[in-house]
């Protein structure tokens, strides 16, 4: 998210981040964006219904201006209906080289397969959990020794610069 607001800010972006949004009111990324004078909204699903929570996500949207969503940390599914809403409208980045190593645990199941290299892939949101069109990805190589945290600390370095690009590129079209 932080890639995604600072890259916003170079002349040449083809978009500006109208708010950060997060199902945790305590996210520090929160923080963060509110001093950068970015609009933040920020709503526990905690005793709300999907469907409820969703609409008040969906409304803070829309009352925003939000006309496009890079999800970048949201680890919650989203519903078919709110995906429909906002069809070819939502991005994520996954910490994985797509198709392969769909859902969690990307890092260590590319180190268990024996994989030679693991990535990120920015993808398409469509109803099937990592399934849509990939835009773009970034390869890091699996090196001898390498745990899931070595890994994903130098995937995260890699999704800061590929995130960013990809969007604009998406958003250029």
């Amino acid at each position: 998210m932080q890639a995604l607001v600072e890259a916003s800010r170079n002349a040449d972006a083809p978009y500006s981040v109208a708010l950060v949004a997060s199902d945790k009111p305590a996210a520090p990324g929160l923080a963060w964006a509110a001093q950068q004078g970015v609009a933040t909204f920020a709503l526990s699903p905690k005793g709300l219904a999907k469907a409820d929570y969703e609409r008040q996500i969906d409304t803070a949207l829309r009352n925003a201006g939000v006309e496009a969503i890079a999800l970048a940390g949201y680890m919650r599914l989203l519903t078919d209906d709110f995906v429909a809403r906002w069809r070819g409208r939502i991005v994520n980045i996954h910490p994985s080289l797509l198709p392969l190593y769909k859902g969690l645990d990307t890092h260590q199941r590319a180190i268990d397969a024996g994989d030679g290299h693991g990535g990120c892939s920015v993808h398409l949101v469509t109803e099937e959990l990592d399934g849509g069109t990939v835009l773009g990805q970034a390869r890091v190589p699996i090196r001898p020794g390498d745990t899931a945290d070595s890994l994903a600390q130098r995937v995260l370095a890699e999704e800061h610069k590929l995130y960013p690009r990809i969007v604009a590129e998406w958003l250029s079209r």
